[in-house]
């Protein structure tokens, strides 16, 4: 945009240079004409004197009237003042001044000079339009195929009512609301499998309570013979042990990062992230009415992932939106050791307090949640991609009001 800019001036400048130069070169062409013409003219006054030996009276009173240029002739007295151009000529013996006025063809001057600007100003309104109609759009929409790439999926694509660009800003909005529809559908999916795995866990651990009653009966001798008592007990604890081991494995796999969260790491400036929230959100929560204020902070070099932080302080916003009360939201800061601490604060939306300590877990919705489309992975995800960055996620109530805190630290 920048560039633009400096090439419209750059642009403006040239034009202003051509105009002063088609000036001067009109001018300077006209003077030298002109010049020659007065020259010319008075040498014929000098030769019609002399060829027809004038007197004092006569020189006077020449009539001029064929001359373009020469204006008067006059004696030459030094003291006499003279409003025109002249030149002096010695005739007969004495000196005489030849005035002469070279006139300037204004009319074709100001016709040049109107063009000239005509022009410039056309190109000042090509510029503009295009600055206006093509570039600002074009500049407004230039991260919108990287955002959808990074999985910004939740913030609606800005209307353009452009004729260049409205269309195309229309299907990427559709697109958008595809892929995040698909995402729904993924984690939807996703949340199928992980109830199927629990229900198997559960299932296995009912067979694996009554093989454990009858290893009881063994170890209390119920059967015959030894021989038949030491390999039943065997087969059954072996058994014991390989189901167990079999349903921690099936846990152990439920509670994995399925939606495989890669981390950079990274060092980046706090301002960055914070800069693009505050860009994000100002103007979404201006149009619900919503106050959003963020407080000044020292700047300061944290870890992590500058992608990956934006990601987790989207989807803290999106849940103060979603539950808050709508009235404010609020992001402040506060020093730790070598932390630093973000907390964003939203207006309602109380939970109970033992609700607290599974907020985080995967599906996990609180009691606020009824009726509020979403999936539970938001906060589950957060935590996840914070502990990957060495730092810490955590919520807490707050008088009128609920807290999420995120934890990072500084460099």
């Amino acid at each position: 945009m920048n560039r633009f800019k400096g090439f419209v001036w750059l642009v403006i400048v040239i034009e202003v240079v051509l105009v002063a130069l088609c000036n001067g070169l009109y001018i300077y062409q006209t003077q030298s004409d002109a010049g020659r013409l007065y020259r010319v003219e008075a040498r014929r006054v000098v030769r019609v004197i002399e060829d027809e030996n004038m007197t004092s009276e006569e020189i006077v009173g020449l009539d001029l009237s064929g001359y373009e240029t020469i204006v008067a002739v006059s004696e030459f007295v030094l003291e006499e003042d003279c409003n025109n151009d002249y030149l002096i000529e010695k005739i007969g013996g004495k000196l005489y001044r030849i005035e002469y006025r070279v006139n300037q063809n204004y009319d074709v001057l100001s016709i040049i000079n109107g063009v000239m600007f005509a022009m410039s100003l056309v190109t000042v309104i090509v510029c503009i339009y295009v600055y206006k109609k093509i570039l600002t759009p074009f500049y407004a929409m230039s991260d919108l195929s990287y955002e959808l790439a990074k999985g910004n999926l939740s913030t609606p694509i800005k209307e353009e009512k452009s004729k260049f660009f409205g269309r195309f800003l229309w299907g990427m909005d559709m697109l958008r609301e595809k892929l995040e529809d698909n995402k729904e559908r993924e984690l939807e999916l996703q949340r199928e499998r992980k109830t199927l795995i629990l229900s198997l866990s559960h299932d296995i651990k009912t067979p694996l309570s009554s093989i454990e009653l009858y290893s009881k009966a063994l170890t209390e001798e119920l059967y015959d013979t030894k021989d038949k008592k030491d390999e039943a007990l065997q087969g059954i604890v072996r058994n014991v042990k390989e189901i167990k081991s079999y349903v921690d494995e099936i846990v152990k796999a439920s509670r994995e990062d399925f939606l495989n969260l890669k981390v950079v790491e990274d060092e980046v400036y706090l301002s960055s992230v914070i800069g693009t929230i505050k860009a994000y959100y100002k103007e979404k929560l201006s149009v619900i009415h919503t106050d959003f204020i963020v407080e000044d902070f020292a700047e300061c070099l944290v870890k992590g992932d500058q992608n990956r932080l934006v990601e987790v302080f989207q989807n803290i916003m999106e849940n103060a939106i979603k539950y808050g009360d709508g009235k404010s939201i609020r992001i402040s800061f506060e020093e730790e050791e070598d932390c630093k601490l973000i907390h964003i604060e939203n207006s309602g939306a109380e939970l109970r307090e033992e609700e607290l300590p599974n907020l985080f877990d995967s599906f996990y919705r609180g009691s606020n949640s009824q009726g509020i489309k979403g999936n539970g992975l938001g906060l589950y995800i957060c935590k996840s991609l914070m502990h990957k960055m060495d730092g810490e996620i955590y919520a807490k109530n707050k008088k009128q009001g609920f807290v999420v805190t995120v934890v990072v630290r500084k460099v």
